[in-house]
């Protein structure tokens, strides 16, 4: 029982993503901010979606973990918008990792340490399958700045080259999905989201 208890516990905190807001907007909904759960749900449909274009062989079961996970950290750190200033985003990673240890440590043993290991993982992208994690958590918000004519590009006014740059792990991790994100950046650019 206790066991089932702390995994419940965790279960509960989970929850709590939910609350965090995110830069992007939902244009269906009212251009209203995104959340970092429903965020998490559609990256890992994304990631199921394009595979195909991994140009490494991955296993998509853990790439869909990593991405379920990958920002469950925000519950402690919150989010923090990617193209932030330098001062902003100063002791973020150290945030971060402190709120994976706490908010997984809730989980018990084992599952607490393949947890943090595979948060871990992700975070480093040193492996094929985080590395193609990385690279759909890049692209789905650069697919949403598109459809909603610059998104927050737009509104805090974000240069070209940080998204060019952003999105950098596509380049390797998935060629086709690269070339379909320079596209999409030099339209953006030409309509005036991005400067």
């Amino acid at each position: 029982m206790q066991k089932l208890e702390a995994q419940l516990t965790f279960i509960n905190e989970l929850d709590l993503l939910k609350g965090v807001q995110r830069q992007a907007l939902i244009k269906c909904d009212n251009n209203r901010q995104e959340n970092s759960a429903e965020h998490s749900w559609h990256i890992a449909l994304t990631a199921v979606t394009l595979q195909e274009y991994a140009d490494e062989v991955i296993d998509i079961s853990r790439v869909i973990q990593m991405l379920l996970i990958h920002d469950v950290v925000e519950i402690d750190a919150g989010d923090t918008f990617a193209f932030a200033s330098d001062a902003a985003l100063n002791n973020q990673e150290e945030i971060e990792r402190n709120a994976a240890y706490r908010i997984f440590g809730l989980l018990p043993e084992p599952q607490s340490k393949i947890m943090l290991d595979l948060w871990m993982e992700f975070e480093n992208a040193e492996t094929a399958d985080s590395r193609f994690a990385k690279a759909i958590d890049r692209i789905l918000p650069l697919i949403q700045n598109v459809q909603n004519e610059g998104g927050s590009w737009a509104k805090h006014k974000v240069n070209k080259s940080k998204v060019l740059a952003r999105n950098q792990y596509l380049k390797d991790s998935a060629p086709t999905l690269w070339e379909y994100a320079c596209q999409q950046i030099d339209y953006a650019e030409k309509q005036g989201w991005l400067i």
